[in-house]
């Protein structure tokens, strides 16, 4: 094949779209839950704290892990289109920005 039909370099393209939008709406969820976790936390004493606590850390454990398998996905895609040499799909440095701060919470919310 000489090259990827623009029907499906325009699948892909909305793919990696849909992904970013994805992984972006889930940076957005973990960083109310860290607010939410700050604004909570000094009323929040015992073993209901604690409760709280853990249960916090495993909810940002597995958006954790689907964070890095939508932008595992969506590098996926975007060399895709690199390998049919059509132009990036998508902005890597706004994902790898976005994937950093997933990280920053990630580790504000283990403590």
């Amino acid at each position: 094949m000489a090259g990827m039909q623009q029907s499906e370099e325009r699948a892909t393209r909305n793919g990696v779209q849909a992904l970013e939008q994805a992984f972006s709406g889930i940076q957005n969820c973990r960083q109310d839950v860290e607010n939410m976790k700050h604004n909570l936390a000094s009323g929040l004493k015992g073993s209901d704290g604690k409760a709280y606590q853990d249960l916090l850390k495993l909810w940002d454990d597995q958006a954790e892990v689907i964070s890095t398998n939508v932008r595992d996905m969506i590098e996926t895609l975007n060399e895709t289109l690199r390998a049919q040499g059509l132009a990036q799909g998508s902005s890597n440095e706004a994902i790898n920005q976005a994937y950093s701060g997933s990280q920053a919470i990630f580790d504000a919310l283990k403590g």
